[in-house]
């Protein structure tokens, strides 16, 4: 069985302290307009996703910049859970080393946010690889 896992951990105020001119730039570089949308502005909850989409770079073994941010999506799911959707490279990437089925988990504190991620999928040559 494949299996892969990567965890971040972000200083929510290190979103609050982007200089003003900058900060709609970079949040729509790193974030998709749905996570944007569902945020409402909530830096807490950008900061978690945020960590989710380093943690999925880690668990990809490559980092951001051979994947971008954008091809790391987190929804919310039907009861607020945190979903993966992953696109473009990151998808091919994920599909590369067999991984299938993703587990989110995000916390946060007042000044943290922190993220983990786990990844399955069959072995190279199991049953669907």
């Amino acid at each position: 069985m494949a299996l892969q896992c990567g965890v971040d951990l972000v200083e929510i105020q290190r979103l609050e302290r982007l200089d003003p001119q900058i900060r709609q730039r970079f949040l729509r570089r790193v974030f998709t307009p749905l996570e944007l949308e569902e945020a409402n502005e909530d830096l807490a909850v950008l900061a978690g996703r945020f960590a989710v989409k380093e943690a999925v770079a880690k668990a990809l073994g490559c980092g951001i910049g051979p994947i971008s941010w954008q091809e790391i999506e987190v929804r919310r799911g039907p009861e607020g859970q945190p979903l993966l959707h992953l696109h473009g490279r990151a998808a091919e990437r994920a599909a590369a080393l067999h991984l299938r089925e993703w587990s989110v988990s995000i916390t946060h504190t007042r000044t943290l946010a922190m993220a983990m991620v786990v990844a399955l999928g069959p072995s190279e040559g199991e049953n669907g690889a």
